[in-house]
């Protein structure tokens, strides 16, 4: 078995997320810069992506390098799917990615795991956390993963019954600290405001993300881009500009990325 496995989460159920992940950047989908990035996380024991049976998906194992396996579930929802996953990669605990921004910082991530296992005991769940209490995850600039122990995913799986909670497991687990031991660690400085902007819903986040991989190469972390935000006012003004827009279709109460 393995300690911390990563899993890229590929269960589209929307045609824009299906684009999004399929979309390219540097010549590379976005789906692919997850996956690589994951891989070079150094506290991850291994890395799959997972995905759902649907048809529309199938897409999925053509854009993930050949060295990441892919796990296809058939399962009536996300939490159905997961479990399987975790059936089939046995591990003690996984770290979450989203395909909504391409620059996972392997850093932030080692530093999650790291965080986690120096615990007395161990969390349900642990995560980033702006200074306003907003899980990082759901904010504008998703370069984290978040960690989550299998056996209580396996005990979501058996209880939860909510259609919306089974969607968003980790996002029950978090909002009830009552019934989980969560741990947050803090966003770092550089990356906790509001006028940095790293998530792709629009053409206008494509050319944010293109301004910052030609500025900064491919290898570019949430250090450097927030180092580059600082000196650039106008990539700054954009972005916040973006964040304002989008601000009315933020983040749902269902967890969904609008």
């Amino acid at each position: 078995m393995l300690q911390t496995l990563g899993i890229v989460d590929a269960c589209f159920a929307s045609e824009k997320e299906r684009r999004r992940a399929a979309g390219r950047l540097q010549g590379k989908s976005i789906l692919e810069w997850v996956a690589r990035r994951a891989t070079d996380c150094q506290q991850l024991d291994g890395v799959i992506v997972v995905t759902t049976s649907d048809p529309a998906n199938l897409f999925v194992k053509d854009l993930v390098p050949l060295d990441v396996p892919v796990f296809i579930g058939e399962g009536e929802d996300l939490l159905s799917v997961w479990t399987k996953a975790l059936e089939a990669y046995p591990c003690r605990e996984f770290v979450r990615f989203e395909t909504a921004c391409p620059f996972v910082d392997q850093t932030l991530v080692d530093r999650l795991v790291k965080e986690a296992h120096q615990l007395d005991e161990p969390a349900d769940y642990v995560g980033y956390r702006n200074h306003n209490g907003t899980p990082a995850m759901l904010t504008s600039v998703p370069v984290y993963g978040e960690l989550v122990l299998t056996k209580t995913l396996y005990r979501l799986h058996e209880r939860l019954r909510s259609p919306a909670d089974r969607a968003h497991p980790t996002r029950y687990i978090y909002s009830h600290p009552e019934r989980f031991k969560v741990h947050w660690l803090p966003t770092p400085p550089g990356l906790d405001r509001e006028d940095i902007r790293l998530v792709l819903v629009d053409e206008d986040d494509w050319e944010v993300h293109q301004i910052i991989v030609d500025t900064l190469g491919p290898e570019c972390d949430g250090h450097h881009i927030a180092h580059l935000v600082e000196r650039c006012p106008s990539l700054r003004k954009q972005m916040e500009r973006l964040n304002e827009k989008r601000a009315p279709q933020a983040t749902s109460k269902t967890g969904a990325r609008m």
